[in-house]
C-alpha cells in the first residue's frame, strides 16, 4: 500500500504544471501555443516575462524536492520510486493529457534530493556547455549523461537509475537533437 500511495503522491506532486499555470493565469497566454510548446522554464523565458520563467524553473525543481525528500526520510527505501514518479509527473501530467515538459528541472529536483554532489556536478557541466554552445537543449543533454558516467567513476550509486533518467531526457530532447543535427536548433538566452 505504501508503494502505490508515493508512487501516487509523487506523481501528482510532479504533475502541477507551473508553466502552464502561470501563463494562463497571469499573462493569458496558452505557453503551448508560445516557442517550442513546452510548458518548462525555457519556454516561459520566451514569453518575455523571465520572472516567471526563473519562478516556473524554481518551483519545477521544488517539485520533486518535496516529496522525494520526504520519502528520503520516512521510506527511504523507495527513494527511487518518489523521484520516477515525480518525473514521470512532470512529463505526462494527466491534466494536460499526459503533455508536460522535458523534464530537466525537475531532474535537478530529483539530485538535489538525492545527493547535492550529483545536482553539483550536473550544475558545473550545464553551465560549461551552455557557455561554449549557447544551447539549452545541449547542455541539459551533457548535463544529464554525466551523472551516470559520474557515478560509474567515482560514486558507484544507483547507475541503472540514472540511465533510463537520461534516456528519459534523450527522449522529450528529440526534436532538439533533430534541430542540432540540422543545425536549426534556436541559441537561448538566460539571462
Amino acid at each position: 500500500m505504501d508503494y502505490f500511495i508515493i508512487a501516487l503522491i509523487s506523481y501528482l506532486f510532479g504533475s502541477i504544471p507551473f508553466g502552464y499555470l502561470f501563463t494562463k493565469l497571469l499573462l493569458k497566454k496558452d505557453i503551448r501555443d508560445v516557442g517550442s510548446g513546452n510548458i518548462g522554464a525555457t519556454n516561459v523565458l520566451r514569453t518575455g516575462n523571465k520572472s516567471l520563467g526563473y519562478l516556473t524553473l524554481v518551483l519545477d525543481i521544488a517539485k520533486a524536492v518535496v516529496p522525494v525528500i520526504y520519502i528520503k526520510f520516512n521510506y527511504p527505501d523507495l527513494i527511487y520510486v518518489s523521484a520516477l514518479c515525480a518525473f514521470l509527473g512532470h512529463l505526462f501530467p494527466a491534466w494536460l493529457k499526459f503533455k508536460g515538459g522535458k523534464g530537466v528541472a525537475t531532474f535537478v529536483g530529483i539530485l538535489i534530493s538525492i545527493n547535492i554532489y550529483y545536482a553539483v556536478v550536473f550544475g558545473i557541466i550545464w553551465i560549461l556547455t551552455f557557455l561554449i554552445s549557447k544551447y539549452s537543449s545541449l547542455s541539459s543533454l551533457f548535463a544529464s549523461i554525466s551523472i551516470p558516467i559520474y557515478l560509474l567513476i567515482i560514486d558507484q550509486g544507483n547507475i541503472i537509475f540514472f540511465v533510463i533518467m537520461f534516456v528519459l531526457i534523450f527522449y522529450t530532447h528529440r526534436e532538439n537533437i533533430k534541430r542540432l543535427i540540422n543545425k536549426e536548433e534556436t541559441k537561448s538566452k538566460i539571462y
